[in-house]
């Protein structure tokens, strides 16, 4: 396959995957109406549990660790500060949780022992003893091609309903300037389907700040479609196909362990003599079934001119703007000896650099999903008129922020300090203007 034709079908993706747009600034947009009756929860139907998960020597928090309820498809992650939130039905309060950390032994933990705020998990780091590797590859490029060609036979062949938790963010440097949650309601194709995922919004919420923006109001669109499409085992396209394996190098790095598993490490990145940006990273693969558990990716963005015409559809005059980081993750969960998609996270970082200005903008936008229940399905998905817009621009959609009960019993992220004290700030803002 051609170097040309590839680097064509990977700017195709990154635009509709992850999707800047930049427009003139007109005015703020602050929105902050009440929560309707209707969505007000019934807390008498489930406990709420807080706390964080961390490292047991170094007592580092643990970014991105699973938390799943055993005997369910109930499930959250942690925060990059390690908290977490966990909701469970009232009727599985003697149930128990099993924790799991790339690197790290699982835990497995009675809910008897989580309390409502401050509930502290000790995970212990894994080592793993060359004794218990039996199949070791030869070749890594080998290996990827194995992987690939068992994608249909170890992830699940039906469709799925599944309920996600959604959150976007954009800061200014170190400022946050929109942040919008949501409760998703996702029609998952089965993985050898070439349909797309169907995303339908149940429950969302957003604050925005668009006058610390300057002179440019920085907007994603897409909004859950972006998470969905980092599913790469739904989406090979995005890194490998047959065709594309070609164009990297792959390294067997390591062997570690996730959820009693024996996991390779496998390194890749793209050959030092195709000039057009792909990617590097690394994938988690099962040793038994050879199900990619998880993967972590960057684009390569050393060519700026290249990497900025992907993402960049419209920039302000007297300026260049170029991404400075491009990175992606996305886990997957085991059931019944079928994977399917849990979690992914993008984090993508501009340079406007002005031409008659002394300083430079940074911005960084931030968006993930977690699934956090799901289940076999043999309804069909929502109808068109029901399905939210590929195109969808979160913070021109949804309404504003609410009180604390907004979500109910629907397991979400915990939100990072940063976060929480910008919402504040934006709210206290806003009942000044007010008064």
């Amino acid at each position: 396959m051609k170097t040309q034709n590839f680097q064509l079908q990977t700017k195709v993706l990154i635009l509709s995957a992850l999707f800047m747009i930049f427009i003139g600034f007109h005015q703020a947009a602050l929105a902050f109406p009440a929560t309707p009756k209707s969505n007000q929860p019934d807390t008498l139907t489930y406990i709420q549990f807080k706390g964080s998960v961390i490292d047991q020597q170094t007592r580092n928090p643990l970014a991105f660790a699973s938390l799943s309820l055993e005997g369910t498809n109930i499930a959250t992650v942690t925060n990059t500060e390690g908290e977490f939130s966990l909701k469970v039905p009232k009727n599985m309060k003697d149930g128990k949780v099993t924790i799991s950390y790339i690197g790290y032994k699982d835990k497995s933990v009675s809910l008897t022992f989580f309390k409502p705020e401050k509930t502290k998990i000790e995970l212990e780091m894994l080592l793993v003893a060359l004794n218990e590797i039996l199949v070791f590859p030869k070749d890594p490029e080998l290996l990827i091609r194995a992987v690939m060609n068992k994608r249909d036979e170890n992830y699940f062949s039906y469709p799925a309903s599944m309920t996600a938790f959604y959150r976007e963010t954009i800061k200014k440097r170190r400022t946050y300037v929109s942040l919008s949650e949501a409760v998703v309601e996702i029609f998952k194709q089965p993985y050898a389907s070439g349909k797309p995922d169907i995303a339908q919004l149940y429950k969302a919420r957003k604050s925005t700040d668009y006058t610390k923006l300057d002179t440019v109001a920085f907007k994603l669109q897409g909004g859950p479609y972006n998470t969905l499409l980092m599913d790469i085992m739904k989406n090979p396209e995005i890194i490998f196909t047959e065709d594309m394996i070609g164009n990297y190098e792959f390294k067997l790095e390591n062997i570690t362990k996730i959820n009693e598993r024996l996991i390779y490490i496998l390194e890749f990145k793209q050959h030092a003599h195709i000039p057009e940006p792909l990617y590097y990273g690394k994938l988690f693969i099962d040793t038994e079934s050879l199900a990619i558990t998880s993967a972590t990716f960057n684009l390569n963005i050393s060519n700026k001119i290249l990497s900025a015409e992907m993402f960049i559809k419209k920039k302000p005059a007297g300026a260049k703007v170029y991404p400075t980081l491009a990175a992606y993750r996305v886990d997957y969960r085991e059931k019944d000896g079928k994977w399917y998609y849990s979690y992914s996270r993008g984090q993508i970082t501009f340079k406007i650099e002005w031409d008659k200005r002394l300083f430079n903008t940074i911005y960084e936008s931030t968006i993930e999903m977690a699934v956090t229940d799901w289940e076999k399905t043999n309804e069909r998905a929502a109808k068109l008129s029901e399905r939210m817009k590929t195109n969808i621009v979160m913070t021109d959609e949804i309404s504003g922020f609410s009180d604390r009960e907004f979500w109910g019993e629907y397991n979400v992220i915990e939100p990072e300090k940063p976060i929480e004290s910008a919402i504040k700030k934006i709210q206290k803002r806003l009942e000044k203007e007010k008064q």
